[in-house]
Formats: C-alpha cells, structure tokens, sequence
C-alpha cells in the first residue's frame, strides 16, 4: 500500500510538472527556445576533421601574436568557460591565467577595453527564434562590427592591446602572422591536408580552420533546453518560477530567441570602467553595446561589456537602478545611469518595461539553468611551433 500511495503520488506531481511544462513552454515560445542541436551550416567553410584540428592548434598557438606571448586560447580559455575571468583583458605583454592574470614588469600595461565574451555557442550568433542570419553574417564582438566567425577570427591579431603588440602596425599585423605560421614545416603540411591547395597557408585560411575549431564549442543541453524539448525535471521550481519572472519582467524584450539575444545594439548607460585611459563609447559613439547572450553566464562572471558588475545579482540590481522609468541623469547615485557620459534622454527606452525588483533569486536560479558544461575542454600536449599552448598562462 505505501508504494502504492508513493507511485500514484509520483504520477501526480509529474503530471503537475509536465502540464506546467507545457504552459510555460506555450507562454513563452515566441521568444524563448532550446537550441538546435547543430549551429548553421557554414557554406563557404564546410567543416572537416582536418580543419577543425588544425583550427584548434592554432587556436592555442602564440605563433599569431606578435611577441608570440598570446594566443586566442589565452582570453578565451576551456577552464573558464572559454573567457578569462577579468573584467576587461590582458592580451600582450601578461601573465598568468584568469584573475591571476597580470601585467609582465616593465613592460606597457595596456589593457583591452572590453570583456571577453566566451566563445562557446559564437556558432548560433544571430540566431533568433524565426531562424536568423546565415553563418556568414553572424554579428560579432560587442559592437557587432564585423560578421562571421572567419572575420572575428582576424581582428584580434590587428589589435594592439590583445594580440599584435608593439612590434608591427596594424595594416601588417595579419601578414606577418601569416609568414609566423607559413615559416613552419608541421603548419604547412597540415594546411595543405585541410585545404588541398599549391599555396594553402593565406589569412583566409588560418581564419576558416579557427572558425571550424570553434564551431565545435557548443552547449545545446543546458537544464533549460531539455525543460523546453519537454523534460518537465530538468529545471527546479525555482529555475522555472524565475523564467516566468524573467519574461514578465521584460527581460525578453532584449534577451529572446534560442541565444537569449536580439543581436541589437542598445544603449545601458553602464559605468565606465576606471582601469581604462578613455571612455568607450560603443558602436557609432552612442554608448551603445550588443545585447550578449545569456548562455552559459555561470563560468563566464563578470559581466556587461566592460566587466563592470561582478554578478548576476549586480545586472539585476543595475536595471533595477535604470529600469522601469527610474534611470536618471549623469549621477553615480541610486536611480542614475552611473555613466555620466550617458544623459537619460539617451537611454534606450526598452529599458523603461524592465522591473526586476521581484524575485531576483528566483531569476538568478532561472540564468544559471542556461548554462552546460559538457563542453570540449581539451588542450593540446603542444602545437606546431614548439612555444607554450596557450601562451604566457601559468
């Protein structure tokens, strides 16, 4: 009798679970859903072993910087949910990895003016409920001011404070990186195997075998996907009481779609991050920034694009202070935007349906349900150019 009474109690709360499964999936669905199992096929890059394998060398390979101290692996690193751990980054010239990561002495202390996005789940950018743009014009960076994996994959060798150091100008950069790589017997060999060519070792070709590599970083089982392909105990009470909250609050308006992203460029008005020389004022100068995606935030703190809130209960509390017709003025008080380049007038008004003063814990719960961490954290024994993978780390 007692299993009995425990089976048929059993049957009913998971009938309770799977019918509130099914509400919240039919309330949500225009903007929430899992992500497929595959990002968007690559047309003009079709991944192959080869390519994937020599993406990844060269994705932990320093032979791309100009001081051959960075390589891509060391901001965006498997152990720290392909970030780094820091509220802006050090690139050239650092040591160490994670928070421990600092400056080499006597040398120039530049630091990269932004947050390091992860690079798990960059496959599926742009991708939103309805489909979205192909791979080719997958917005990238926080500024959104290149698309496509392959462009993203250039831009850091350019940059002065994250891969291409004092010794080149920009306009050289990539070539030079292109002759590092071109110079080394091993990189030959396996560019010809990737790309079958008489002349294979080209920038476009160190670019599309990075893509290939880091379109295999996905997550697509995080608790919330399974919840919305109809797992009914894959998110706690709680988890599912916070993305209830979490659409009601309107935090959707922003963050929808299977990447919990518009790839729209708004205006926040978060504080400026003092270890910089300058402010930065985003896409178009207007303090306008991305909308990031919110997958896999529980390996990825701090957050925002400067890094200048510590945690997720700091974004709440930072839109609560803005949200909801509440943002004011050039103050650093409670209610201003904390920018005091950014007026109020200037604030993007979405940010005026945005109330989470309600459970806030209950939505934190609900984020860290986007986040899986069955990724690929493997790291090369070593890569073709004999320095250390990963650059400067330890």
């Amino acid at each position: 009798m007692t299993h009995q009474r425990l089976t048929i109690a059993t049957l009913v709360v998971g009938t309770s679970a799977l019918w509130m499964a099914a509400t919240v999936h039919t309330a949500t669905q225009a903007q929430l859903a899992a992500l497929p199992s595959q990002p968007p096929v690559a047309v003009d890059n079709p991944k192959t072993p080869e390519k994937v394998a020599l993406g990844r060398l060269l994705f932990w390979d320093p032979i791309l910087s100009g001081s051959k101290d960075v390589a891509c692996a060391t901001c965006h690193h498997p152990s720290l949910g392909y970030a780094d751990g820091l509220d802006v980054s050090i690139g050239v010239n650092g040591v160490g990895l994670g928070t421990a990561r600092h400056f080499s002495p006597d040398q120039p202390s530049r630091f990269v003016k932004r947050n390091s996005q992860t690079v798990l789940n960059t496959a599926f950018n742009g991708l939103s409920q309805t489909g979205g743009p192909d791979s080719a014009a997958a917005p990238m960076f926080w500024d959104s001011r290149v698309l496509s994996l392959e462009s993203q994959a250039l831009e850091p060798i350019k940059a002065l404070e994250e891969m291409r150091g004092d010794r080149t100008e920009g306009h050289e950069a990539v070539d030079q990186a292109v002759a590092r790589v071109a110079a080394i017997s091993e990189y030959r060999r396996l560019f010809a195997t990737a790309f079958g060519t008489s002349e294979p070792v080209t920038a476009q070709n160190i670019a599309r075998a990075i893509a290939a590599f880091e379109r295999t970083l996905v997550t697509t089982n995080a608790p919330f996907d399974r919840y919305m392909r109809g797992d009914a105990t894959a998110m706690t009470a709680q988890q599912v009481r916070g993305m209830r909250t979490f659409q009601a609050s309107g935090c959707g308006n922003c963050h929808s779609g299977p990447m919990f992203s518009d790839y729209k460029t708004h205006v926040l008005g978060v504080p400026e991050n003092r270890k910089l020389p300058s402010p930065d004022a985003g896409a178009d100068n207007r303090y306008a920034f991305r909308t990031p995606s919110l997958r896999n935030l529980a390996f990825t703190a701090p957050y925002m694009h400067n890094g200048t809130l510590g945690s997720l209960d700091a974004v709440l509390n930072f839109y609560n202070q803005v949200g909801g017709g509440r943002g004011g003025g050039r103050g650093r008080g409670r209610g201003g935007t904390q920018n005091p380049n950014v007026a109020r007038q200037a604030l993007d008004p979405l940010l005026r349906q945005v109330n989470v003063r309600g459970g806030r814990q209950d939505v934190v719960a609900f984020l860290h349900a986007l986040s899986d961490n069955g990724f690929d954290k493997t790291i090369p024994a070593k890569v073709p150019s004999g320095l250390k993978p990963g650059g400067k780390v330890q």
